[in-house]
């Protein structure tokens, strides 16, 4: 166990293994259940089951972070399965596009950073020491399922718009480019990251889209999920509740992943600066006094 966890390697195939264990639940559930209940039920039924699988690996190899890739690989998965033998019809197709573009990227970007299996996101680090005995409940819970739901709501609008063949209106077309263009400008904040910590120049990164907002690449995550929901709502707006994911990815952001790496970043000195002179997602201020 310790020379897979200490071999990048070897680490990086135990953790996709994982994930096509995973798929492999989650396909094998959905097929078993998806008579006894309604569509969106079994797949979430299937969604759990697959992190259940997850969890567990995230147990045998005590690192949470098994789960970090689940967050961009569920949402091309389920729609590529949802998609698999249908004949698309032009909202389908972009929707597919604009998700796996996001799907890829965001992947790409966790394997560029994953190092090996002794290494653990910093913020599970932080919870196990402050839940102690509560935190195997905590991993489960608030690492593993709540994320799961979360992006599940997620892909449901694009889930919905391929099961019931809804047709593309113009409007849905510009929030599919926008999703795209959100999901770049994540792209772009990350690789400008990635610059910063090779040649730190300082304590915060101000250049770039970092420049305008403390955490860019948090705004693009926000953004691509409003806009693939609109993006379906525009087509069809009796399905104006499938809105409820980006909803909740929004709380998500602002209730736990901004305060969590504020708090963080708070402890080096000069922040206090930073934060008053840099907007936590948009310069909103900046823009109206310029208006």
């Amino acid at each position: 166990m310790n020379k897979i966890k200490n071999s990048r390697a070897a680490s990086f195939i135990a953790v996709t293994l994982v994930y096509v264990l995973a798929t492999a639940i989650g396909i094998v559930t959905y097929q078993a259940i998806d008579e006894a209940f309604d569509w969106w039920l079994s797949l979430l039924i299937a969604d759990a089951a697959a992190t259940v699988s997850t969890f567990i690996f995230s147990l045998i190899f005590k690192n949470a972070s098994v789960y970090d890739p689940y967050w961009s690989v569920q949402p091309p998965v389920i729609l590529a399965a949802y998609a698999f033998g249908k004949e698309l019809n032009a909202l389908g197709r972009l929707l597919l596009v604009a998700v796996f573009f996001w799907g890829i990227r965001l992947t790409a970007n966790w394997a560029y950073t994953f190092g090996n299996l002794t290494h653990q996101d910093w913020r599970y680090t932080m919870l196990n020491e402050k839940t102690k005995g509560f935190y195997p409940i905590i991993n489960f819970v608030g690492i593993h399922m709540v994320p799961t739901l979360v992006v599940y709501g997620c892909i449901l609008p694009a889930v919905y718009a391929i099961r019931e063949e809804t047709e593309l209106t113009v409007a849905s077309a510009v929030f599919i480019c926008l999703a795209v263009a959100s999901a770049t400008m994540q792209g772009i904040a990350d690789i400008q990251m990635h610059r910063f910590r090779k040649n730190r120049t300082g304590r915060f990164i101000r250049c770039g889209l970092w420049k305008h907002s403390r955490h860019p690449n948090y705004l693009g995550e926000i953004c691509m999920w409003w806009n693939i929901a609109l993006a379906v709502v525009c087509a069809d707006m009796s399905a104006w509740y499938l809105i409820a994911g980006a909803v909740a990815n929004t709380v998500l952001f602002f209730a736990v992943s901004i305060p969590m790496a504020d708090k963080r970043q708070s402890h080096k000195e000069g922040f206090a600066e930073y934060k008053r002179e840099t907007r936590m997602l948009l310069p909103l201020k900046r823009f109206i006094k310029k208006g």
